[in-house]
């Protein structure tokens, strides 16, 4: 084994959304970072997540686009799906991601690491026979998707979302296990694709962790979609059968269907990676973290999936900033996680930012509560999309949660996060002109009539 290398300022291990971001901050305020990576630099987001699932969204909604053309008076049809072709530009779009993600490290005059990195003292990690010294350390190593007990996975009849992604042609039918945020995403795009879906969810509602309001609305939804679901109820077996999957549940229920899909959420990854032995504390597989992103090892930083806060890439790419600017001296502030934007990426999209109505209500008591519905919008109604936007606010305060559902509403809720963020009055965001027709105004109508002058709403 050869002799350590000189210190650098930041170790990092884990090349994703958390770790990159970091490097990047880092090396732009003038530490010397090394990243290490098992895999490839951009991690579960760009490869395995959020790039690849919203591509196959998309391909779904040209296909329903295609499908559905006679209602806007343009004769259309869907001649089929070539899932070739639709992986071809799915991984087209990772591609050039990745390529431009690759010169930003290597201009950033970042040492790059390629390797299979272990924590071996709380200042050094060590991979392909090397050590790497760093004044701080960042552990960075992500998430991987869970099953559930009792569940084998085979990678051919019962998948994980990384199977999924990269599937070669579309299953006749499909069970899906968990209704969260990938659960639904995959549900949407493969019922655009022609796939007859099953959604089992044990808790009471879709997206369970959004508003209930919001929740109904998507249920409502994948209703109309004919996306079948079952909620409230856990597996108790998944058997594999001559024709493909049986899922049987502890209400007696059973779905069979040609393959089983295990969306039930991800895992930390931190088995056995020195994490432990170097006195870094844990919970679950979690790394546990104070607000400043810092473990009880002075020496050692965590962020990401790898910690116990919302598993988002956005999140991932703000707590490694936060980690860099801290490291460099500047004034770290903590992120407020309920002022972060949430969106699930199905037809129709959900996306929140704040507080639920339940969790505002316990936590302050007396609130207002305002729905706008999307038929009063214009251009919601040129794309045939319906859907509400609930605005929850403080007793004569500010706005403090918005919660909206409908084609394209992910793309509203940057303003909304303003809103939440700068605690801004309904009455302030009233007078603000939204422009017309889009569905931006429909946030503008819904603070109008919260602020007590609706337009295109009842009173």
């Amino acid at each position: 084994m050869s002799a350590p290398t000189a210190p650098a300022d930041l170790v990092i291990l884990g090349g994703g959304s958390g770790g990159y971001a970091a490097a990047l901050r880092a090396a732009e305020l003038g530490l010397s970072v090394v990243l290490i990576e098992r895999d490839k630099v951009g991690g579960t987001c760009l490869h395995r997540g959020c790039i690849p699932t919203k591509a196959l969204l998309h391909s779904g909604e040209i296909a329903d686009s295609a499908r559905e053309g006679e209602q806007f008076g343009v004769k259309t049809s869907l001649a089929g799906i070539d899932m070739d072709g639709v992986n071809a530009y799915k991984d087209s779009v990772i591609s050039k991601l990745y390529k431009g993600l690759q010169g930003l490290i290597k201009s950033r005059k970042i040492t790059y690491v390629e390797g299979e990195g272990r924590l071996v003292s709380p200042t050094a990690v060590q991979v392909n026979g090397e050590t790497y010294e760093g004044r701080h350390v960042l552990l960075a190593t992500g998430s991987y998707a869970r099953s559930l007990p009792g569940i084998e996975v085979d990678g051919t009849r019962v998948i994980t979302s990384d199977h999924a992604l990269n599937l070669d042609r579309v299953p006749s039918s499909a069970i899906i296990l968990g209704g969260g945020v990938i659960g639904c995403e995959f549900a949407s795009a493969w019922k655009s694709f022609g796939v007859d879906v099953t959604i089992v969810e044990g808790l009471p509602h879709l997206v369970p962790l959004e508003d209930e309001s919001s929740s109904k609305l998507l249920e409502r939804a994948f209703r109309r979609r004919k996306i079948d679901f079952s909620l409230g109820s856990l597996v108790s077996s998944v058997q594999t059968t001559a024709d493909g999957v049986k899922v049987s549940l502890q209400n007696g229920k059973e779905f069979e269907a040609e393959l089983v899909l295990v969306a039930v959420g991800r895992g930390p990854v931190s088995q056995g990676l020195g994490y432990e032995e170097a006195g870094v504390a844990m919970d679950r597989g979690y790394v546990l973290v104070d607000e400043y992103m810092q473990t009880n090892v002075p020496t050692i930083s965590a962020v990401g999936d790898l910690v116990p806060t919302l598993q988002l890439a956005h999140v991932g790419f703000g707590e490694g900033i936060l980690v860099a600017e801290r490291l460099a001296g500047l004034p770290a502030v903590p992120i407020d996680y309920a002022g972060v934007p949430r969106i699930t990426y199905s037809d129709p999209e959900v996306a929140s930012v704040g507080l639920t109505e339940a969790q505002a209500k316990e936590k302050y008591g007396e609130v207002e509560v305002l729905t706008y519905d999307l038929g009063g919008n214009g251009r919601s109604q040129i794309l045939k999309t319906s859907g509400a936007v609930k605005l929850i606010r403080q007793k004569d305060g500010p706005v403090i949660g918005v919660h909206m559902v409908g084609s394209r509403v992910g793309e509203l809720i940057a303003e909304a996060q303003l809103i939440y963020n700068w605690e801004a009055l309904p009455d302030e965001v009233a007078q603000l002109i939204h422009p017309h027709p889009t569905q931006s105004e429909a946030l503008g109508e819904a603070h109008l009539a919260l602020a007590g002058k609706p337009l295109h709403a009842h009173s």
